[in-house]
C-alpha cells in the first residue's frame, strides 16, 4: 500500500484500512497516525473515526494546541474516509484541505473524535468533510477535502 506497510493492491480500500487497523495497538497504524498519538475508533465504508488526547508535546508557543495536530487529525480522517471507498487497484491524494479552527485546544480539553465522511466518490476526485469534537460534543474544527483519486 506504502512504503511502511506491505502491498495489498487486490484489496480494496476498506479491506486495506481493515488490515492496517485491526486492533488499536500500537496507536492508528503506522505511520503519522502513531507519531501523533491517534487511536483509531471506527472504519466503514465511506467513514472513519480517529481520536487522540492533546498534551504539551503538541502545544504552540502560546501555549495551546498547534493547529496542524487538529489538521493532520482531521486530514487523516477525511482522507481515509476516501480510502475506504477505493476500488482494487486505486490510489488518492490530497489536492486541498482546508481547516477552519471553532476554539482553541489544550492540555485539559481531554480526548477528542475527528470524523471523516465522503461527501461524494468520482472516478477521479472526491470530497470529504470532517469534524473534530471532543466528548461532550463541543465543535474544535471542520475540515473539507478535495482528493485526486488514480489508477496505481
Amino acid at each position: 500500500m506504502n512504503a511502511v506497510t506491505p502491498d495489498n493492491s487486490q484489496m480494496t480500500g476498506l479491506e486495506q484500512l481493515r488490515a492496517i487497523f485491526p486492533t488499536n495497538d500500537p496507536p492508528a497504524g503506522p505511520g503519522i497516525g502513531r507519531t501523533l498519538g491517534f487511536d483509531y475508533v471506527e472504519v466503514e465504508e465511506g467513514r472513519v473515526v480517529f481520536g487522540s488526547t492533546p498534551d504539551e508535546r503538541v502545544y504552540n508557543p502560546i501555549g495551546t494546541v498547534h493547529g496542524g495536530f487538529a489538521a493532520a487529525l482531521l486530514d487523516s480522517a477525511v482522507g481515509c474516509a476516501v480510502h475506504s471507498k477505493l476500488k482494487a487497484g486505486q490510489g488518492y491524494t490530497t489536492l486541498e484541505l482546508k481547516v477552519a479552527y471553532h476554539r482553541p485546544m489544550t492540555k485539559t480539553t481531554g480526548p477528542v473524535r475527528a470524523e471523516g465522511v465522503v461527501v461524494q466518490m468520482g472516478r477521479r476526485a472526491a470530497f470529504a468533510e470532517g469534524r473534530l469534537v471532543d466528548l461532550e460534543g463541543r465543535l474544535y474544527a471542520t475540515a473539507t477535502s478535495t482528493l485526486l483519486v488514480f489508477d496505481r
